[in-house]
């Protein structure tokens, strides 16, 4: 049943899930001091499929859209996302440019649903770009690489390979559907991990992690997964998605600014710049329908 308008404690719960995943990228930076990149994934997935799987029952989707799902977010956008942490991008920009996901899902939706790109689609499209060529521009800076950027950028377009998985499953409890999903996105990860970081790197760095690693991997799966998925959807539940969906906005404000609070990370005003072209090009593509449609009432 919807609501009109949040009450506080709902738009407090909101925010709680986008910060858990705005300081998620500093989150994963800090699990990587000791952990390689892709045994930390795998990590993250076991611990969000285990004990959970057992408590949740397996959602009414098919298989194989589970399992393209879990191959796409985990070994997809996590693994990748964790690799350009791992050294080649900064958390506070790779919290930005894997919003480019909101731009790949409309390509993919022009490609399967064969629908057309309205003109502000192309405004918001091309404020984005021009960020993303800000930060182009900058990639002698320490805090982005030309591989970082391609790496995020991957990694946004398999985060919306995985919505349209998602979107296809229907309406299904999203905490069950990303749990049981999980299941798919650990053997791939450990495959990946065994062949390129090899079995003595990823025991040295499970002995190696101290508490603080260990709550990241948590931080990870218990509250990216578990928490936020489950909030999340309660939320969508009780309000209108266009009401909800537009306060995701603020995970890159959440990045980068626990990036530079946390690590230092330093906010010069390129970086600025992109950031607001970028946020703007998101916003332009979430708000002009309803801004459209209120015209046309008037």
């Amino acid at each position: 049943m919807t609501r009109p308008g949040l009450p506080l404690t709902h738009v407090l719960l909101a925010l709680a899930v986008v910060a858990v995943w705005g300081t998620n990228f500093v989150v994963i930076r800090i699990g990587l001091d000791h952990l390689p990149p892709l045994t930390f994934a795998v990590l993250r997935f076991t611990f969000a499929l285990l004990p959970a799987v057992f408590f949740l029952k397996k959602p009414d989707v098919p298989w194989k859209n589970l399992a393209a799902y879990g191959v796409l977010i985990g070994a997809g956008q996590f693994g990748l996302l964790y690799i350009a942490i791992n050294g080649f991008i900064s958390p506070g920009l790779a919290s930005l440019v894997v919003q480019t996901q909101v731009f790949f899902t409309i390509g993919l939706a022009m490609w399967l649903a064969r629908e057309r790109l309205r003109p502000f689609q192309m405004v918001a499209l091309a404020l984005a770009a021009v960020g993303l060529l800000v930060i182009v521009s900058h990639n002698t800076d320490a805090s982005v690489t030309p591989l970082g950027l391609a790496l995020v950028l991957a990694a946004a377009a398999s985060w919306a390979g995985g919505n349209a998985f998602s979107r296809a499953a229907g309406q299904v409890n999203m905490l069950a559907y990303v749990v049981w999903a999980s299941l798919f996105s650990v053997p791939p990860l450990l495959i990946l991990a065994l062949v390129f970081e090899g079995p003595a790197a990823m025991i040295e760095g499970v002995r190696a992690a101290d508490a603080a690693t260990w709550a990241a991997v948590l931080w990870q799966s218990v509250g990216n997964t578990l928490f936020g998925y489950a909030a999340w959807g309660w939320l969508l539940s009780r309000h209108p998605a266009a009401t909800i969906t537009p306060m995701a906005m603020l995970v890159p404000v959440f990045g980068m600014g626990a990036s530079a609070v946390f690590l230092g990370e330093s906010l010069p005003p390129w970086k600025l710049l992109a950031a607001a072209l970028v946020m703007s090009g998101l916003a332009l593509n979430i708000f002009w329908p309803r801004l459209e449609r209120r015209l046309v009432r008037a």
